[in-house]
Formats: structure tokens, sequence, C-alpha cells
């Protein structure tokens, strides 16, 4: 069996972490779903700055609307919304078939309202609408404020993708926001059995960060330890995801038909061209995950791709492992903090760039 097909059936979704109009007009999603699997599909505004800077598929498009369109960003728009459109109407027998809990399409809130809980929730809202699509998920950052715009975005049945999560306690506070907003739904009569969200675990640029700061403290045993953090945090999160969600905290709402909040393994390809391809994919496969695969990555599972049943496996190894980090005085919670401020920089630049390329 194709590895990406034998992924999934160990309970694990595989999405791309791509999206293109090439990727559309030249069928390659539409292979990827009927080959590989693949269930879903991620974008983020790195990703459609470079869909728009490599495809062709864009310039007609452009042309007319820098002759119709003033507002840069409604321009930015119009070029990638037919692009989510068109991938959620190719997962959409997918979106069907599995009740709604697979199939999605997820798409960014502009990242300079990552700090602005009521803007955040007013955008998302303007882009569900304009999207008009089942298989949306809003994307919106785990920062304090994006975190109650998702509590209340859910509240309204709006679906979302929490990204830009770099820690345990991010991810915790992301599903306590899921729960408040389920539980505030269904007491004003809300049906919650549609609501869907997912929360985006970042893997590669953990271990980056850690790894230099291991790097930096120098002994033997700090240097063995580089390469580990971020597959021994995810492997800590599942089992947070399980306590939360297959225990009493969640089973009345479970009873209402409400979908956990899966989680969502991201930035999974490599950084570090001297660790395994797939580092960040292998010991990850688990039920009711979700890993997002750049094209390389997803080549690689492929081809040379061997799938288990492992993300519950050395579960009291990745205990270790953090207390031995702490011991070396390596804050997680602060690397956490870090790397999320730096990631909504980092969206934001490429947000800007994008908005220059539509000029």
């Amino acid at each position: 069996m194709n590895p990406t097909r034998h992924v999934t059936t160990l309970g694990q979704s595989l999405w791309l972490d791509n999206l293109s109009r090439s990727h559309i007009h030249d069928g390659t999603l539409a292979r990827l779903i009927a080959e590989d699997g693949v269930s879903g599909v991620t974008s983020n505004p790195s990703i459609f700055e470079k869909a728009f800077a490599s495809s062709p598929y864009y310039a007609d498009d452009l042309a007319r609307l820098k002759a119709t369109e003033p507002d840069a960003e409604r321009r930015y728009e119009a070029l990638a919304i037919p692009d989510i459109q068109a991938a959620c109407d190719l997962l959409r027998p997918i979106h069907e078939a599995s009740g709604g809990r697979d199939g999605y399409v997820s798409m960014e809130v502009a990242p300079r309202w990552a700090y602005d809980a009521t803007r955040t929730v007013a955008e998302a809202q303007r882009l569900a609408e304009r999207v008009d699509r089942r298989n949306l998920l809003i994307k919106v950052p785990g920062t304090p404020q994006g975190l109650s715009a998702f509590e209340a975005l859910t509240q309204h049945g709006i679906n979302v993708n929490v990204t830009l999560l770099f820690s345990l306690e991010q991810t915790q506070a992301t599903f306590d926001a899921y729960l408040r907003g389920l539980a505030a739904r269904s007491a004003a009569g809300g049906d919650v059995r549609h609501s869907k969200a997912v929360a985006s675990l970042f893997l590669s640029r953990v271990d980056t960060l850690v790894d230099k700061e291991l790097t930096a403290i120098g002994t033997q045993e700090a240097l063995l330890l580089r390469g580990r953090t971020a597959v021994a945090m995810a492997k800590l999160a599942y089992q947070r995801y399980l306590h939360r969600f297959h225990g009493e905290t969640f089973a009345e709402l479970a009873r209402q038909g409400a979908a956990p909040q899966f989680l969502l393994w991201a930035s999974s390809g490599v950084k570090n061209p001297d660790y395994q391809d797939l580092l960040y994919v292998e010991p990850l496969i688990g039920r009711e995950t979700i890993n997002t695969l750049p094209d390389k990555t997803l080549d690689a599972l492929r081809e040379h791709g061997r799938p288990a049943l492992r993300v519950e496996e050395g579960v009291a190894e990745a205990q270790a492992l953090f207390d031995e980090l702490a011991r070396l005085g390596i804050d997680l919670e602060l690397v956490g903090h870090t790397l999320q401020r730096d990631g909504v920089d980092l969206f934001e630049t490429a947000y800007q760039t994008l908005l220059q390329q539509t000029g």
C-alpha cells in the first residue's frame, strides 16, 4: 500500500501545506486527493506569496483587478478566494463522507489583527461569508487575543484552525477556549454537531530555537538532546488531547454530537538538513490527528515512509526530556511565546509582500 494511504488507514489525516492555482489547474491537488489520500489543504500568507510569484495563472486576473479594484488587500483576496473555493469544492466529497470531520481548507485572517480580538472576529466572519463554503476553516493565531476571538467564533458557529501554537501551555489554552465556545453555543441553543476546530502545533521551529540554546550550553548531555524537543512536545500534547476530549470534561458535549479539536502537526518539514526528513511525521502518527505536509515532505512519506501508530509511544521519555530541559534552564513556555511572536511577525512580513505583489 502507498505509505500515504497507509497513514490514513491508521486514523491520521494528511493535509497539504500548500495551495496554488497551478495545483488546481494542472490537476495536482485532485491527483493527491485521489492517489495519496490527501484530505485537506492549509494556506497562509507565505504560501500565497510563493504562489503569486511562481504560478502563471494569476496574471490576467491581476491585470484586471489593478484596473478595477483600488485596494491592495481586496485585490489579494480576489486572487486567493477563488483558489480557496476551488480547493473546498475538490474536497467536498471527503467532507460529506466524513460527516464534516475532514475535508477542510484553511484561510488566514490578516496577521495584523493577531492582537485584536474584536477585529479578528469581524474579519473571520467576513471571510467566511465571502468564501461561502461549509468546509472552510478560518485561521486565527493562538495569541491571547486570538484565543478570545476563537472562543467567540466557536460560539457563533464559525469553524477555526488555531495556528501559531508552539508550546503545551498554548495548546492547552486553545483546548480550553474551544470547550468554552462550544459550551456557550450549546447553552444558547445552538447546534454543536457541525462545529469544527483544529489546533496547529508547530514543530520544526521549536527544535530550531531549542537546539540553539542547547548548543550554547555546550555540555555533552545538552548536545545529545538536540532535535528531540518538538516530537516530545507533540507526544505530550496528544496526551493532553486525550485527557481533554476523551474524558468527563467533554462527555456532555460529545453526547450532543460535538467533535473534539484535533491536533494538527504543522511546520513538519525539517529545517536542519542533518535530521531525518520524516522526523516530524513517522513518530507522530496517531488516531484523531492531522499532519499538514509541504510537497517535499509528502513526497518523502510516499517514497520511503514506514507508517505505524507511534504517537502514544515514549510518553514517559518525552516527559523526562522536558524535565531535563527545565533542569538545564530552558524555559519552554518562553520559547513558545518567542516563537509565536516571531511567527506573527513573519506572516505579517509575507502579507505585506503579498500586497506589494498585487500593487
